[in-house]
């Protein structure tokens, strides 16, 4: 099998009516991957460095991997079968000998996506699935010239006159 895979970054995160619309991609093309509303929120935090109240899940996560002196490496969408993408974290853990240890483990791609966001991890997507994928950038675009403007430094927002 092919193991080859293009580096993708998460372009937008926007409300559906079901839970949010992640938009994936690189200057050449983009994605969605449509999860639910706290993931979507969690994705949309971790971009734009939202204090929060208290730990959330993936914040949980993120602590037990740091304590136990690990983290997120890479996360690699490895598949897309029946309207399912499958995704791969990729974690490298050091012990005190700072002997390495990589582990892969299968994973949601929505939470793979937010813990590389939160720990600032790149995000790959296998090529067999990248060519596979349908090129959403015209409706991305559109969102945006309709008043969603997503970027790294504000919350999505719509431009209500």
């Amino acid at each position: 099998m092919d193991k080859s895979v293009v580096e993708i970054e998460v372009k937008a995160v926007l409300p559906t009516s079901g839970g949010c619309a992640v938009f994936l991609g690189d200057d050449l093309k983009v994605f969605v991957i449509y999860v639910d509303q706290a993931v979507g929120a969690a994705i949309t935090m971790f971009m734009h460095h939202t204090p929060k109240p208290r730990p959330q899940t993936h914040d949980l996560f993120a602590d037990v991997l740091t304590a136990l002196g690990a983290r997120v490496e890479r996360v690699v969408i490895n598949d897309f079968n029946e309207s399912v993408y499958y995704a791969r974290l990729i974690i490298v853990a050091s012990n005190e000998l700072d002997q390495q240890k990589i582990v892969e483990i299968d994973a949601r791609p929505s939470d793979s996506i937010a813990l590389a966001t939160q720990q600032k991890a790149p995000i790959f997507i296998a090529e067999h699935v990248w060519e596979g994928v349908e090129d959403m950038s015209d409706v991305l675009q559109k969102m945006e010239e309709r008043g969603f403007q997503v970027s790294d430094d504000d919350e999505p927002t719509t431009d209500v006159d």
